[in-house]
């Protein structure tokens, strides 16, 4: 497997959508950064992640976390806690969990075909079982 050139980041890849504002873009990247390193095995080229609220610091605040990674489907999560940092850890630990699971399907783990196969060592053949084969292959 070969390393990622230009690994995307939450920091490169992060746009804050409706609700918030350019100025709230750095402490969401701040309270996403764990994230990083899970976003580091794809393409920061083709990777996208949106942050959103609808009803901002009202009781029925919604938050939402979308994460597009080319050649994958679209990932969302979403948070209704009332707390708006709260929200921010709910979507930001179910995309990380999201991530995982999608990476794990896509992984040939229960899959022997597809993983690397080792060949087996030849053992040496002992002297009285080299003889046997001559003789046999003399009489055959």
């Amino acid at each position: 497997m070969s390393a990622v050139t230009n690994p995307a980041t939450v920091a490169e890849c992060l746009r804050v959508g409706a609700g918030f504002s350019q100025g709230d873009r750095n402490w969401i990247a701040e309270q996403f950064a764990t994230l990083d390193a899970r976003l580091a095995g794809f393409h920061a080229d083709a990777t996208e992640l949106e942050v959103s609220v609808k009803d901002r610091e009202a009781r029925g605040q919604k938050v939402t976390l979308e994460c597009w990674v080319a050649g994958r489907q679209k990932i969302v999560t979403t948070s209704t806690e009332e707390d708006l940092h709260a929200a921010l850890n709910d979507v930001r630990d179910d995309l990380r969990r999201k991530l995982n699971d999608a990476k794990t399907r896509q992984e040939p783990r229960s899959n022997k075909h597809l993983r690397e196969v080792t060949q087996p060592e030849i053992a040496p053949v002992a002297d009285d079982d080299a003889d046997l084969h001559r003789a046999d292959a003399e009489t055959a």
